[in-house]
């Protein structure tokens, strides 16, 4: 029996580290993980394992692997499919889509949430608006100045850990659509 997994890669294709999906998925296989597709060039990786594999095993694997092949540490957040519809399902913004001022992000935290905030927690300047936090997920408002997104990650780095990747709502309902081909 198998699951299929979902591997948001933090750090692929920005900041100069350029890979092409083809070797990602190359690179995945030479694990022994079975039908790795990709979604779009950001680090979205899909793949079948054994059911009773160890998450964070596979993880370590995942990051060990990434690591020597090409040379600089790839933050990897795996979420099944179920796991990533039952997220999304939460609805935490609404079912109205986001105004043009807004982003609305989901955010995987390699550190549980914190447990001690009250929701929604605002960062100081105003830019930043968590609104649910489940055990390592956070979704976040984004509010856009002067059309562009917040410049500065200090608020989310001291209120949810520096190691996490981030993927828009939208784009990670396409993923789910994507992995479950």
């Amino acid at each position: 029996m198998t699951t299929t997994y979902i591997a948001l890669l933090r750090g692929i294709n920005v900041g100069g580290h350029r890979v092409s999906m083809e070797a990602l998925r190359q690179h995945l296989a030479a694990l022994g993980l079975q039908r790795v597709r990709t979604y779009i060039q950001t680090g979205n990786v899909f793949f079948d394992a054994p059911a009773d594999l160890d998450r964070a095993q596979l993880t370590a694997r995942i990051e060990q692997h990434l690591q020597q092949a090409l040379g600089y540490a790839v933050p990897t957040f795996l979420r099944t499919t179920d796991e990533l519809a039952q997220l999304l399902a939460l609805q935490p913004f609404g079912p109205d889509p986001a105004p043009d001022t807004q982003r609305r992000c989901l955010m995987l935290l390699a550190q549980p949430a914190p447990t001690d905030l009250v929701l929604p927690h605002r960062s100081p300047k105003g830019e930043y608006e968590i609104v649910h936090l489940t055990g390592q997920e956070a979704f976040v408002v984004w509010h856009l100045q002067d059309g562009r997104p917040p410049s500065s990650t200090t608020f989310l780095d001291k209120t949810l850990g520096k190691l996490t990747t981030t993927r828009f709502v939208h784009t990670a309902v396409k993923i789910l659509e994507a992995a479950r081909q």
